[in-house]
């Protein structure tokens, strides 16, 4: 049994993204914000995404761009702020995401009790914010001085929107980073957020890592999972469970989750489930 079966308690879990509003320090975050208001967004998403059914929830600062490599310290205690105040109406196994910085994922999972994060933790990349040098070694020395050996950590290994320096098949750097490092999960993504995976790719780096478990990590809509789910072992959903499907509104704010959609989607997945 895959250790997600055992965490979710279901097969093929849903794990999904909670993203939170720019938190101060953050360029978006403007005169007038508060973070009483990003707590109220956060718990209206928490419920919204709860009712709707999914099987995990993993919080992230994604409006925080531009990501900072070396986040600023005012990040992680926000969203450890958040998460404190909401930790009493979570039902579901949580995560976290500092976007673009491992280490700070492990120390804010430390702090909240997250049971899994996600995250660029190893390989080189370029992309628009330079170069991504990642340092495994010191991310897993990290972990175990924190005494975090059931803390969950899943993988990119071929991140959306930056390009790897590394040219060997996927397959291949999967096989490489299980040998060097035992990731908990291979997230696969396509080259930008929302776009849907290759099919064929997620199906190879599952053949070639049978016992490690393979997430879908872009592009899951209710017509595209149940065949993202026939090869894969869980998936990642974000942006579709947001109104209207968008990421962002015109002013480029922060769209709250609909809650019809994700029942809708779930409902896919229920049924998909009752065919294992």
């Amino acid at each position: 049994m895959l250790w997600t079966e055992k965490m979710f308690g279901v097969k093929k879990p849903i794990i999904t993204m909670l993203h939170l509003d720019p938190l101060p320090g953050d360029p978006r975050f403007h005169y007038g914000d508060t973070m009483e208001r990003v707590v109220e967004h956060a718990r209206a998403d928490l419920h919204a995404l709860q009712e709707g059914g999914v099987d995990g929830i993993m919080f992230s600062n994604e409006f925080s761009l531009p990501y900072e490599r070396h986040m600023s310290f005012i990040t992680p205690a926000a969203m450890a702020r958040v998460i404190g105040e909401l930790k009493s109406e979570i039902r579901v196994p949580y995560g976290v995401d500092c976007i673009s910085d491992g280490q700070a994922s492990i120390e804010l999972a430390a702090a909240v009790d997250a049971k899994f994060i996600r995250g660029t933790f190893s390989g080189v990349y370029v992309g628009d914010g330079g170069f991504y040098n990642n340092d495994f070694s010191a991310l897993l020395r990290r972990k175990a001085a924190l005494h975090l050996d059931d803390l969950k950590m899943l993988y990119f290994i071929n991140p959306e929107s930056d390009r790897s320096m590394d040219t060997r098949p996927l397959v291949d750097i999967a096989k490489s980073t299980i040998f060097k490092a035992h990731p908990d999960g291979l997230c696969i993504s396509a080259n930008a957020a929302g776009q849907d995976v290759d099919d064929e790719l997620i199906a190879s780096v599952k053949s070639g890592a049978p016992d490690v478990v393979v997430l879908c990590n872009t592009g899951c809509r209710p017509d595209t999972i149940e065949r993202k789910l026939t090869t894969a072992d869980a998936a990642v959903v974000g942006t579709y469970f947001k109104e209207g499907g968008k990421l962002e509104n015109d002013k480029l704010e922060n769209v709250r989750v609909d809650v019809n959609r994700v029942k809708e989607f779930m409902e896919v997945v229920h049924r998909f489930r009752e065919t294992l």
